[in-house]
């Protein structure tokens, strides 16, 4: 759940200290993380260059990657470990809320948090000054959200380049040089046998669904339609327990009628009206902020958290449900890495958690650097520093994309250094 009601938002800043960061880098916690917890076990880095010559150049740097797993930022520590310099990222609040390790690790890595569900002037003046000092590279995640895509990218939102212009504007006022952005591609590849993989995680779920398990095969046809199955269960469960019913059809025009029904219900509790042309993240955003606002503006002794807590799972519900794109899976156009995407999400949203076993490695790339002008954005109209962040980003993930092998490819023997973290306790 995204939305914290046990208590206020309270900014948490950055730790600006070296020796932490340092000593993460130092015993490899980042590699023992990533192999143990999110199964990644390789990483390659293109055009590192491009990054060295911003840090020699001494601009105030942006870094925005596309955001396609939980692991992204983490992996992005194997960027700051090649060139030396540590990094600043900025993070939800409800990260910090986990638990006391992992906010104390957040923070000592850089990360400091953002409230979603409000306007945060002190993360946003907080990132800008990171920009102007130019003390560290600022890590923002453009699109906001993550939901396991790694080939398609999320609409971004304004506030990055909001933050880059003003940064800009800043430096250039004290005559300390420019800010770039660079765009990051991140690209995860599987590493594994994924036919075997796949049947063995379906065989899991059918048994959860209270299904006989099918035969094992690795027949590629045989596991899509397995894994088309076992989406439509999880549809319709979600159908009966918000709509009373499952309905029948084709997947799209149901997802989306459970999430206009899961919206529509929040937005009437929480006395809001969806504005004509509004996407289902814009109205997320207003629910998650409704749902905050409206709770701690209540005396403590009238707080009830249940009605809250439901309009704010309802809300992420229907985030999610779009998470599920209908062009992943089309013929001709499937890899090994969507079928492992597809299963991940269904993992999430059956188990409450991935199972992440498949070995992944990671292909970082940094693209050429793209200057910010000083000039404010202009009004009424998408900022073309915006776009051009975009058309970046989505150059290389349809670039990087093509690297991945079609379902049903011989798999490739697991080639990892020595230095490298590989077996799995």
């Amino acid at each position: 759940m995204t939305v914290i009601l046990d208590r206020p938002y309270e900014f948490v800043p950055p730790y600006h200290g070296n020796l932490w960061p340092t000593m993460i880098q130092k015993l490899r916690l980042i590699d023992w993380h990533l192999a143990r917890r999110e199964h990644v076990v390789d990483y390659e880095i293109r055009h590192l260059e491009r990054f060295h010559e911003s840090i020699a150049a001494g601009h105030g740097i942006l870094l925005t990657p596309n955001h396609c797993r939980y692991a992204d930022p983490i992996v992005l520590g194997w960027l700051s470990r090649q060139t030396t310099t540590h990094l600043f990222a900025m993070a939800s609040w409800h990260l910090f809320n986990t638990t006391a390790f992992e906010s104390f690790a957040l923070r000592r890595m850089g990360a400091f948090s953002i409230f979603r569900e409000g306007n945060d002037r002190q993360a946003i003046e907080t990132a800008i000054d990171i920009l102007v000092s130019g003390e560290r590279p600022l890590i923002l995640f453009p699109e906001g959200t993550t939901n396991r895509t790694n080939d398609l990218l999320k609409p971004l939102l304004d506030g990055v380049t909001f933050i880059a212009r003003t940064a800009a504007k800043k430096r250039e006022k004290l005559g300390s040089g420019r800010v770039v952005i660079h765009p990051i591609g991140l690209k995860y590849l599987c590493l594994g046998d994924v036919s075997r993989w796949a049947d063995e995680q379906l065989r899991q779920l059918e048994i959860v669904l209270s299904w006989q398990p099918c035969d094992s095969s690795a027949d590629p046809e045989i596991l899509l339609r397995r894994l088309l199955r076992v989406s439509e269960a999880y549809l319709a469960l979600k159908e009966i327990e918000h709509a009373g019913k499952a309905s029948s059809g084709d997947l799209r025009p149901r997802r989306d009628a459970l999430i206009e029904s899961l919206l529509s219900k929040c937005e009437s509790n929480r006395g809001l009206v969806a504005n004509p042309g509004d996407g289902v993240r814009d109205r997320v955003r207003r629910i998650r902020t409704a749902v905050s606002s409206q709770f701690f503006a209540l005396p403590e002794t009238e707080r009830d958290p249940q009605p809250y807590h439901r309009d704010a799972e309802a809300a992420d519900l229907a985030q999610f449900l779009l998470s599920f794109p209908d062009e992943y899976l089309l013929p001709g156009q499937i890899t090994d890495t969507r079928i492992v995407e597809t299963i991940q999400r269904i993992q999430e949203a059956i188990y409450g958690k991935v199972r992440e076993t498949m070995p992944m490695k990671v292909v970082i790339e940094v693209d050429e650097a793209i200057e910010v002008p000083a000039e404010r954005g202009p009004r009424g109209q998408t900022d073309p520093l915006l776009c051009q962040i975009d058309a970046r980003l989505r150059t290389m993930l349809e670039r990087l994309s093509k690297e991945a092998r079609s379902f049903g490819s011989p798999s490739v023997a697991i080639d990892v250094p020595p230095s490298r973290p590989l077996k799995i306790s």
